[in-house]
């Protein structure tokens, strides 16, 4: 709504991609930092993309949605490894949302990346560093999933989940008659001025009527007259899922500027939309919303931040608060930050509660990690190393037995403990012996998460009301049905309903991860879960807990270069109560509860070796049985947990289908399913895919003998089971279609649309889902009672609720096959339908459109896209040679649907140009991806009838080819000055033929003179080609062939944004390709004196001098620096260096274009943050310097003395943002204030030009 809406402090953001196919972007000597104690990764700021983060996380709380996603297999998404092959069909979005969610949930990652599916909605890097409105991207990205996810199964997830409709009716106050009209939303906007709160504003919108009377009256079509009448709306169907949009920024049209509104707008936590629904006999809990997650933007309009308040509704999170800042036992805040911190005190405090003073050091790890609920590795490992080594290096207050596995207090420590430290100790004593409060409370009250990017930090629910007002306030609410159950094998559990092969690519993905950090760290510890035995009960085809899964699940953190049997020894000694033989197993979790897989042999092999993962889930138990029940172990006999349907027992005349959950084992004949129903015998039927409803195939008598797994059924399929004693009652169709008996409204509404006169303009139809399209019509003619001819010439056309006659329906489907709903409204047309080998399709020229201005032709689904352009531009009126020339002179009316254009003469003298092509129209009336091979069908590139097509005026370049503006940019220097910019183009060589540049005139103190760029033309080029040859075609051009420059290496490439350098490419051998400049790039050329090769870590900074006594600088001087380091310290002394100063009397301050302020770089009695790592703190690439090519660098003296580095012209730029825009200012000082260039002379600039937001979709064959 606002494009380009909000800017925010880019912070640094590590690129490292980790999983199948994936290559490190980014060089870096770390594996990325694993998960924080609240078990739950954020994502990485790529730059801008905070509002898609915080939308990202938002979908993926949504395990309806998630799951959703994940049902989708790559037999209908295609792989990401054939993404780069033409001939492949590769769903590309919809697979990296699909990665992206696996890697949320199960990669042990503080952050993921969301570079792959960015690189899938065709964002460059630009577009990746700058802000958009979070609200606008959810209508753009659900537009993207619907696209890509044509002719799959889930076609319609976003319908079947975002979906609901609101019915607005004007009621005549004379003859009561209502007349309404239906609108679909996939979210609804709310007002936030002068509205106290939701339910306040939904009340106005729902509940409260617009009266129409005096001198506002509706004139009414039953009386035909100006009558009073009253207008109300009411929301007829609810979506599972409601998406709320806040709408906190507005215009205040009398100081001509956006705002932002801040004031308290109260939103509850759940909410009884039964008020404004026009339904309202059914149960109040139908209509109970819970809200679970809200977008939170901080800032003002032009500027700001997004993060989310999150809901955990499957208790995926740990829901406790840091130690710090919680109390892991039962009063930590009586004592001191560095009692808790000194590990030696805790241990001490350990050791003394145990009754023979000695205990295993793999159970004091335990029992730290259980009294103070963070393990030894991460809170104490870094400063003071492994456990053991603490042990051995405090021999004055422990003492290790000979083989170090057993550790004691020595007794005079434990008497000087009590002496010196009687206090500390038992206050710790106290503390260790009560219980976590997280312990008990893991699915207790609901669990919320703040997820502020790549961090993710725990709340109480009370903190939400700390957003209802304020710059960092609510701006998106989602609330889900209360209804809505989460299976019981869902919470806590991520794997649930993950695809095995995600789960595979996020196991390999996390031992590398693993590999990696213990190379880094030099560390071989892993955690282990122990699921112990005796805690277990085997029932409904899997192991549960018998009381809950934190008293099942000991966490062991273990030395994974031990072996087998030491694991073994460890565990044994962990559990004291153990009797008998111990057989450790490889478990996993499943839908339908644990599952074991592999029994652990080996105890001379180490964990490495038998390929123990970390975060495995380890079952010990004896290897038999389980509270006397034998255990099943082994893939073959994995317990699937599938869905039978079937009829229950009663009267015939009281049959009701039933839908339960069975589990059964993957190795069981189908079969047996009729055993667990207590059916003798009968048929069988599993779901089959399909577009036209849920449809069922009956499975054969042999294949009733097959396995489960075999018969193709997993996790959630679905059986039917008719069973053979019902006789003729059968449950299917013949075609195998599901029967529905629940028929709200049996009638359609035909209206008369053949321009013949009736005495009826429309009549109702009755009907039923099942009743064939022809009959309707028939019947709609004979009550209407117009000439029988129409039944051999006329239609029925669907009309959508904004009055547009939609495609025709074939004769031959039944309304339940034309997918029409009854109560639908229906068109009765001049013209014979498609038949089924023609498209039916709508066509516009321009991009500018407004719904109901299309043309419409029938052609065959076989036509070629060329065929079919030819025959749209002759049927608008443009004759067959208007295909070889463009009339960008002359402005095309929308003419009305089946009217020819009347400048045919005129078109015929328009000069030749480029040609024109086909797009297609996305959902929001928006142009889509062209239709770029001519030679192909239409049937072939899935357009199907109903669809728009957009002509499209200009050639569509061959796949691969670029077409790049050139321009010229030459900003001051030293060496040259005076010249105009048309001179500019006219240099020559100096003496000695060395290349010498000219410059714009400017005097040494006009710091800010904008260089305007000057076009030098286009050039046509490969994707694959380099930066160098680029620049060689580009000296090639006619404005630019006449100067002598000496080779491509003397000319430096920038992109363009918005009219000024943007970006700076630098590595003249990388391909086109790889630099990410999008479909439309633009490059700018800067001439150099000599030869110029940076590498990767080199940055160009432009320095400035200041001037002694004045407030002005000198000309800027170019300056490379390595970055590799990128500190202060290391900028001052190049710094010093080049200017030749002292460099500890030197100053030095970024210039921030937006504001016309200085900003100083950190000086050298700077104090860091205890908390803060110090080399985070002095890279001047992060925040709060953001330091980049191109930046101008102010230098100074100390021994000057000024007190600032401002100028005279930093002043009046200052004043301009104050002062509000004149009338009288003029167009061109608008353009130059919006400009930020290093060198441009603007009093600053509010905001970025406005960027539209887009997603790009392939074409599916």
């Amino acid at each position: 709504m606002f494009g380009d809406l909000f800017e925010e402090d880019y912070s640094s953001a590590s690129n490292n991609q980790y999983g199948k196919g994936k290559k490190l972007k980014a060089k870096t000597l770390e594996p990325p930092a694993p998960r924080e104690f609240t078990n739950l990764s954020g994502i990485r700021n790529q730059g801008g993309t905070c509002y898609l983060n915080s939308l990202l996380q938002t979908l993926h709380f949504t395990p309806e949605f998630r799951e959703a996603l994940f049902s989708l297999g790559p037999e209908e998404l295609g792989s990401l490894e054939e993404k780069d092959n033409p001939d492949a069909k590769v769903r590309i979005i919809p697979l990296q949302l699909q990665r992206l969610f696996a890697q949320l949930l199960l990669l042990d990652q503080e952050a993921a990346s969301t570079s792959d599916l960015t690189d899938s909605f065709g964002w460059t890097s630009n577009e990746e560093m700058r802000q958009h409105d979070v609200q606008e991207l959810n209508r753009i990205l659900f537009s993207a999933l619907e696209t890509s996810l044509v002719g799959t199964s889930g076609h319609d997830l976003i319908n079947r989940l975002y979906h609901g409709t609101i019915v607005n009716q004007i009621v005549c106050k004379e003859c009561k008659n209502v007349s309404e009209k239906q609108e679909d939303f996939l979210d609804l906007t709310v007002a936030v001025k002068n509205v106290s709160g939701l339910e306040d504003a939904l009340w106005n919108m729902y509940v409260e009527e617009e009266v129409f009377d005096c001198d506002n009256l509706y004139h009414c079509g039953t009386c035909d007259r100006l009558v009073k009448a009253a207008k109300s709306a009411k929301l007829r169907k609810l979506p599972p899922f409601l998406t709320i949009s806040l709408l906190r920024f507005n215009f205040d049209f009398v100081k001509c500027e956006r705002y932002k509104e801040t004031s308290c707008y109260t939103f509850p936590l759940r909410i009884n939309l039964k008020p404004f629904c026009e339904q309202s006999e059914l149960d109040d809990l139908e209509y109970m919303y819970d809200l679970f997650s809200v977008i939170i933007h901080k800032g003002g309009c032009y500027g700001g931040h997004y993060h989310v308040y999150i809901k955990d509704v499957d208790h995926l999170g740990n829901w406790q608060f840091q130690e710090e800042n919680r109390k892991p036992d039962v009063n930590l805040k009586d004592l001191q930050n560095e009692e808790i911190d000194d590990p030696l005190m805790i241990l001490k405090a350990i050791l003394s509660q145990e009754e023979s003073n000695r205990i295993p050091v793999d159970q004091l790890g335990q029992k730290l990690l259980k009294k103070v609920g963070i393990s030894w590795n991460k809170k104490y490992r870094k400063q003071y190393g492994p456990l053991r080594k603490f042990l051995q290096l405090h021999s004055q207050v422990f003492r290790l037995s000979s083989d170090e596995s057993t550790v004691c207090l020595l007794k005079n420590c434990s008497l000087q403990a009590e002496s010196d430290f009687p206090k500390k100790d038992h206050q710790l004593s106290k503390t260790l012996t009560s219980e976590s409060p997280g312990s008990n409370d893991r699915t207790s009250g609901p669990h919320w998460f703040d997820i502020n990017d790549s961090k993710v930090q725990p709340i109480e629910e009370k903190d939400i009301e700390q957003q209802f007002q304020g710059k960092e306030s609510a701006y998106m609410l989602f609330y889900r049905k209360s209804q809505l159950q989460r299976p019981p094998e869902a919470q806590a559990n991520p794997r649930y309903r993950v695809p095995c092969h995600l789960l595979n690519e996020m196991d390999a993905a996390n031992i590398e991860l693993q590999t990696k950090r213990a190379e880094c760290d030099s560390t071989n510890n892993f955690e282990l879960h122990l699921h112990l035995g005796p805690h277990y009960r085997f029932f409904n085809g899997a192991l549960h807990p018998v009381v809950s899964q934190t008293e099942s699940v000991w966490d062991l953190t273990f030395d994974k270069r031990k072996t087998l049997g030491d694991l073994r020894q460890s565990i044994f000694q962990l559990l004291e109560f153990w009797e008998g033989d111990m057989v450790l197993s490889i478990a996993k979790f499943v839908p339908a509860g644990l599952h074991i897989y592999q029994t652990l042999d080996g105890d001379d092999l180490t964990l490495c070796e038998i390929e123990v993962a970390d975060e495995g889930d380890i079952f010990v138990w004896n290897g038999v049985e389980v509270g006397g029940i034998q255990i099943p172990t082994g893939s073959d006999c994995e317990p699937l947990l599938l869905n039978v349907l079937h009829l229950a027992t009663g009267s015939e005349q009281c049959q009701q289908l039933v839908e339960s959950p069975h589990v059964f084992p993957a190795n069981a004949e189908v079969g047996t399913v009729f055993a667990a129903l207590a059916i003798p015998g009968g048929v069988a039927f599993t779901k089959s895919a399909g577009s036209a409803g849920e449809s069922w195939t009956a499975i054969p008598q042999e294949g009733l003998k097959k396995t489960f797994r075999e018969q193709g059924l997993g996790n959630g399929s679905s059986i039917l089971v008719q069973d053979s004693r019902n006789g003729n009652n059968s449950l299917l169709t013949k075609q195998g279609k599901w029967i529905t008996s629940v028929n709200e409204v049996d009638w359609v509404q035909v209206n008369n649309l053949c321009q013949l006169e009736s005495e009826e303009e429309q009549v109702k139809i009755s009907a039923t889902v099942n009743t064939v399209v022809f009959d309707i019509r028939i019947k709609a003619i004979k009550e209407l009672k117009l000439m029988e001819e129409l039944a051999e010439n006329s239609c029925l056309r669907p009309i959508d609720r904004n009055g547009k006659l939609l495609c025709p329906v074939p004769d031959s489907y039944t309304l339940k096959e034309a997918e029409l709903k009854m109560g639908s409204s229906l068109g009765l047309c001049p013209g014979r339908a498609p038949t089924s080998s023609q498209l039916f399709l709508f066509f516009a020229v321009g991009s500018d459109i407004q719904p109901g201005t299309e043309m419409e032709i029938i052609v065959e689904e076989t036509i070629t896209v060329r065929d079919c352009l030819k025959i749209m531009l002759e049927k608008f009126g443009l004759p067959a040679s208007v295909l070889l020339g463009s009339f960008s002179k002359v402005l095309f009316p929308f003419p009305q649907r089946g009217r020819a254009c009347k400048n045919r003469n005129l078109l015929r003298d328009c000069p030749p140009g480029d040609t024109w092509h086909l797009r297609k129209m996305d959902w929001c009336f928006e142009a889509g991806e062209p239709l770029c091979e001519e030679d192909a069908t239409l049937e072939e590139l899935a357009i199907h009838s109903g669809d728009t097509l957009l002509l499209t005026e200009g050639k569509l370049l061959p796949p691969g080819l670029l077409k790049v503006p050139v321009w010229w940019y030459q900003p001051q220097s030293p060496e040259g000055q005076g010249k105009s910019h048309q001179d500019q183009m006219n240099c020559t060589p100096s003496q000695g033929g060395v290349w010498r540049a000219t410059f714009p005139p400017g005097a040494p103190g006009d710091v800010h003179i904008e260089v305007p760029l000057c076009h030098l033309g286009d050039v046509e080029i490969s994707e694959d080609a380099t930066l160098v040859e680029l620049k060689a075609q580009a000296m090639t051009l006619p404005s630019l062939s006449e100067l002598s420059i000496p080779s491509p290496a003397c000319l430096r490439a920038w992109t363009v944004d918005s009219r000024r350098p943007g970006r700076l490419l630098r590595r003249n051998q990388q391909q086109l390709r790889e630099y990410k400049l999008g479909r439309r790039p633009e490059i700018c050329l800067e001439p150099l004196q000599k030869e110029e090769h940076l590498g990767p870590q080199d940055m160009l900074l432009r320095t400035r001098l200041r001037l002694p006594g004045r407030r002005a600088y000198a000309l800027p001087v170019d300056m490379v620096w390595d970055a590799t380091r990128a500190t202060a310290s290391s900028l001052r002394q190049r710094v010093a260096a080049v200017c030749a100063l002292p460099v500890d009397k030197t100053e030095l301050a970024k210039f921030l274009p937006n504001t016309s302020e200085w900003l100083p770089l950190s000086s050298w009695n700077q104090q860091i943050t205890k908390r803060k790592k110090k080399k985070k703190q002095d890279n001047l690439r992060g925040p709060p310097y953001y330091l980049k090519d191109g930046d101008v660098i102010g230098v100074q003296s100390v021994l000057v003395g000024e007190d600032d580095f401002g100028t005279i012209s930093d002043d009046t730029g200052k004043e301009g943002q104050t002062q509000p825009a004149a009338g009288s200012r003029s167009q061109e000082a608008l353009r130059v204030q919006s400009r930020d260039l290093p060198g441009a002379e603007a009093p600053g600039r509010p905001h970025r030009p406005e960027a539209a937001l887009s997603i790009r979709v392939g074409s599916f064959r």
